[in-house]
This record gives structure tokens, C-alpha cells and sequence, in this order.
């Protein structure tokens, strides 16, 4: 890892890249959640901390999130809130991708936090997604033995997708070995529901302040990519979740990409308009 919190290989494979040496690998569509909830402290955003060995993003801090499986673009999922059209709209791509992006958001969220933005009507949430047999229709879930569609349909639930704010866009640079296209939303954590340490991909979980989490990470006690960095900057403006979700409406989802770039002999790695990507400032 140098100074700036750049790991060192970024730099190998980023030259490898401008040296017309290395061809870049699609990025996979995926999803990320940034639970919110609120405390007499202030503010708290949900972070997971990924196991060591794996092949993205190990050891580092994170929201819940993950990949976009092909069922999240069902368009028998039972929906509610603005439609995947309107989304389509907001994400910037089509009304079938939008939908199985928002529906990624929901699942990786329940499957990664045992929380679940969805309900019995349009108008309230489930309140309490613990017991056995929620475990297992989440185990279910992350196995991919049972999909979005037929989990939610067989409660009787519906997807609230209102209680979503898309927050921001991120691709990972093209000189990464494992890229993602994803998008970040923003959510309240529901009355009644809590989170649990149920990942399989992570071996700690914590809610905190953002402006304490990017303190710890300034101080080196914490790893964290440059999406998790900024996001958490950001929340550091709002007091309640209601505010997060409000500012949501309002921002520019245009991707946002490390680039490298030679300056004379100098191999240089910047993110547009974000000085200080990994909080080491």
C-alpha cells in the first residue's frame, strides 16, 4: 500500500494497461446499501468488514451489496413505489436493467444484513425478518436455490422500492482484475427490524458515525476503497436518515472511474473531483 492508500499492483496493472499490455474486463452490474439509522450521537451507516480471503476488496470495510443475479430482472416481482420505468429514468439505463438493479439492492441487502426493504402493502414494512424460517429463505437466497420473485411472492410481500434513494454510480478502474458497475442507494433502517451478522462474505459488522469511520480510517485502523470513502463523507452532512434519503433526488449519478495517466515519467491514478480517494488526508 503507498502514502496516498493506493495499493502498490494497482499501479503494475494500470501501466500494464496504458502500455497497451493488459485488456480491460467487463464490468459486472451490481448494488450496494447504505443502511442508515439514527442515534442521540448522530447519524449511523451499517459497514461490513470483508474476509481476508476474498477475491475483491478483502479485508476492507464495506456496505452491503454484491452482484446482479439474472432473476433480479424477473418482472414478476411484486413491486411497489416508483416503477422500474421511473427508475430506468433516474439510473440512466433501461426500464429492465433498472429493475433488476433495485431489486439487487433489496436482496443483497436482506441477504448480507438480515434486513428487508419490503412489505405486506405499499404502504408499511415487515417488521421483524428474525426466526428460523427467515434464516433459512435468506441462506436460500445467498445460495441461489430460490429467487427474489418466488421469496417474496410466497410471503405475501411486496419490493418497496420508495424506500430507495439512488445515491451514486461507481465502476471499478479498468485495470482491476475483478470490476463492477454499481450503483449506490440509500435507505432508512425499518422500524422494528434489526441488523444481524449473517454474511458469509464478512467477519465483523458495525454501525457507526461516518465522520468516526473515516477518522479510524485516516488513522490506518480501518481499509477502505474509495466509493466507501466518499459515501461516508457525504453522510457526514446529514443528521437523520430522512435528510440522506431527501438530498437523494438530487444527485448526479454519472459514473465515476479512477483513471491512470502519465505525467512525464510519473504513472498517476486520480478519481475526477476527489482529491483524497482512500481518507488517508
Amino acid at each position: 500500500m503507498t502514502s496516498s492508500g493506493i495499493p502498490a499492483f494497482w499501479f503494475e496493472r494500470a501501466r500494464a494497461m496504458l502500455n497497451g499490455e493488459l485488456v480491460p474486463v467487463e464490468a459486472r452490474r451490481a448494488a450496494t446499501v447504505v443502511l442508515l439509522r439514527r442515534r442521540p450521537e448522530g447519524l449511523e451507516a451499517y459497514l461490513l468488514r470483508r474476509h481476508a480471503g476474498m477475491k475483491f476488496a478483502a479485508g476492507v470495510y464495506a456496505f452491503p451489496g454484491g452482484g446482479v443475479d439474472p432473476r433480479d430482472a424477473d418482472h414478476e416481482v411484486a413491486w411497489a413505489g416508483p416503477t422500474p420505468e421511473e427508475w430506468a429514468k433516474r439510473l440512466r439505463t433501461s426500464p429492465a436493467e433498472a429493475r433488476a438493479i433495485v431489486a439487487a439492492a433489496v436482496r443483497e441487502t436482506f441477504e448480507e444484513s438480515g434486513v428487508l426493504l419490503a412489505g405486506p402493502d405499499t404502504g408499511s414494512v415487515v417488521s421483524d425478518t428474525t426466526g428460523d424460517d427467515w434464516e433459512a429463505d435468506r441462506a436460500a437466497l445467498v445460495g441461489r436455490k430460490l429467487g427474489l420473485t418466488e421469496f417474496l411472492g410466497r410471503r405475501g410481500l411486496v419490493l418497496r422500492s420508495d424506500l430507495l434513494g439512488a445515491w451514486s454510480r461507481w465502476i471499478t478502474p479498468e485495470f482491476e482484475e475483478h470490476r463492477y458497475d454499481t450503483w449506490f442507494f440509500v435507505a432508512a433502517l425499518p422500524d422494528g427490524q434489526r441488523t444481524r451478522d449473517v454474511s458469509g462474505e464478512a467477519d465483523r459488522v458495525a454501525w457507526a458515525r461516518p465522520a468516526d469511520a473515516l477518522a479510524v480510517v485516516k488513522a490506518g485502523r480501518f481499509g477502505m476503497l474509495p466509493p466507501t470513502v466518499e459515501t461516508l463523507r457525504n453522510m457526514t452532512a446529514y443528521e437523520v436518515p430522512a435528510e440522506a434519503l431527501d438530498a437523494s433526488a438530487a444527485r448526479d449519478l454519472a459514473p465515476v472511474m479512477a483513471r491512470p495517466r502519465y505525467e512525464g515519467d510519473k504513472l498517476v491514478i486520480a478519481w475526477p473531483g476527489i482529491p483524497d480517494p482512500f481518507g488517508t488526508a
